[in-house]
């Protein structure tokens, strides 16, 4: 076994004992796996012997726990061929099951990789499968790849699903023109859809034409499609967008009170509260919080009234919807806890936000660091500077994404107090735990600032050393030299190896550059 392999294994804690008592319950639902010829990989020969075999079916629930722990880099191949090595099988369902799955995460390119792989297996698509691979190609690759896939199509697959998704991909570029000309070839061949006109509607909102809105809200009706609470809380948010609440409140009204989406509460909410109404605004809200105390709706609806709630600086609101968010759903959910610490970070309520911070601490069953960075975050812009290095004491040892961003954070915050020393310290700090797997470099505006203090300061001891950490993590570049030159300049220092030094880095030298070096390095 290669040291990819392994490394899986170990990931995935499973030995082929553990495997057998996991999975006797399923060993009844046998199917037979065939591996394409024609996928490469370093255990082909092993995986080829057992082609023809009867094997064990793996729980769906299983194969789509171990895709979702994949890092972003991991394959999807290491998992389906170490199951197979291992004895066991997995079927096109599951296949299709995992991959809406991860689509649902937004795991694209894990998605990619699992269509690829049917691909090779000569798995037959649908016209709705294709649609849903065209949507991942244009999410990974762009709308000009989209395009060549559409294209590529047999006439068969271009039917209402495909035409469909690439004019999503078109209004989701906003690429009105070209929107227009599928938007009339799909009339001509009578594939137009509700969703191909709430997807115009959609685009017009983002190009900032909001009078679009009624005329193809009409075009909706003279086609008799049904008016979904989708299309009209778009016509809502037009009507806000040019301040008509009049013609907010018609839409509102032409809706079945009882059993309208809460969005269309939300919409009518949000345009009384920009147009200074909020007397209105909390009426409409209060209605909302009565229809979700009364039955459960989705989460979403919940964390939209949390946030409105906090911008409207109302943490009753705050408190009392949780509250009612937590009878219909008691479990510790990551994301509603993130939108609450960030509502209680808007109101300045330092106390509950670590309160409830703690309580998500000791209960969560998936670390989340965007938890830890907003406490984090809210002790710095409050000045507690020593609750805030204890805060990262404890949190930090969960490492990633936390660290870096933590560092980033703390960087930002003395680069604002002009505590440069501390500053840089967080910049090697944060160097020292890149690796291999784990990158990171900071902003350009980041290093920006460091510079132009130390060019204000004079320090060139600074500026040497900054970029000697820039150099680590490979962002030692022609913009850099040029800023380590001024101070040199500004110090009255020389440097008779700078055009050495830049040569060897690969820089190319510029009138900017050499007007500079000419100082630096006069003999």
């Amino acid at each position: 076994m290669n040291s990819a392999a392994a490394a899986l294994r170990r990931r995935l804690s499973l030995s082929r004992s553990s495997l057998h008592r996991l999975l006797s319950s399923s060993s009844a639902d046998a199917v037979v796996v065939s591996v394409p010829s024609s996928v490469p990989h370093p255990t082909k020969t092993a995986v080829a012997a057992k082609e023809t075999t009867i094997k064990p079916r793996i729980p769906p629930k299983l194969l789509f726990r171990h895709l979702m722990g994949l890092s972003p880099d991991g394959k999807v191949t290491d998992v389906f061929y170490y199951y197979i090595r291992e004895g066991y099988s997995f079927t096109d369902a599951d296949l299709n099951g995992c991959f809406r799955g991860l689509r649902k995460f937004r795991r694209y390119q894990h998605c990619y990789e699992i269509l690829q792989w049917m691909d090779k297996r000569r798995y037959n698509f649908s016209a709705r499968d294709h649609a849903l691979r065209l949507d991942i190609v244009f999410k990974l690759k762009g709308v000009a790849e989209a395009e060549k896939y559409f294209d590529s199509l047999s006439p068969s697959f271009k039917n209402r699903f495909t035409y469909g998704v690439l004019l999503y991909c078109y209004c989701k570029s906003l690429m009105s023109d070209k929107a227009a000309a599928l938007f009339k070839k799909m009339d001509e061949l009578n594939l137009v859809s509700p969703l191909a006109l709430n997807n115009l509607m959609t685009m017009s909102l983002n190009l900032g034409r909001p009078e679009k809105l009624p005329s193809l809200m009409q075009e909706m009706k003279d086609r008799n499609f049904p008016i979904s609470d989708f299309s009209r809380a778009l016509l809502m948010q037009a009507c806000s967008m040019v301040n008509d609440i009049e013609g907010v409140e018609r839409v509102f009204e032409e809706t079945n009170k009882e059993k309208c989406d809460w969005s269309i509460y939300s919409n009518l909410a949000s345009a009384y509260f920009k147009v200074g109404l909020f007397e209105k605004a909390d009426s409409v809200l209060r209605q909302l919080e009565e229809i979700l105390r009364k039955e459960k709706h989705v989460r979403s609806a919940y964390l939209f009234l949390i946030t409105f709630h906090a911008s409207a600086g109302n943490s009753d609101g705050v408190f009392r919807v949780w509250d009612s968010l937590k009878s219909h759903y008691p479990g510790c959910h990551n994301l509603s806890y993130l939108c609450l610490l960030s509502a209680l970070s808007r109101l300045d309520d330092i106390e509950a936000l670590t309160k409830y911070f703690g309580e998500w601490n000791t209960s969560c069953q998936a670390y989340d660091p965007r938890l830890a960075i907003v406490v984090l975050r809210a002790y710095l812009s409050n000045d507690m500077i020593d609750e805030a290095k204890l805060f990262f004491t404890i949190a930090g040892h969960k490492g990633g994404a936390l660290c870096f961003k933590a560092h980033e954070l703390f960087i930002d915050y003395y680069l604002e107090k002009g505590d440069i020393e501390s500053g840089l310290g967080h910049v090697e700090a944060a160097v020292s735990q890149v690796k291999k797997d784990l990158k990171w470099r900071p902003a350009q505006e980041v290093v920006d600032s460091f510079f132009k203090y130390l060019e204000r300061e004079k320090d060139v001891d600074g500026a040497e050393r900054l970029c000697k950490l820039l150099r680590q993590v490979k962002c030692l570049d022609s913009k850099t030299f040029l800023s380590l030159l001024r101070i040199y300049v500004a110090a009255g220092k020389l440097d008779l190896e700078m055009r050495k030094r830049m040569k060897n880095a690969g820089i190319d030298i510029s009138s900017e550059h050499k007007d500079l070096l000419d100082k630096v390095c006069r003999k």
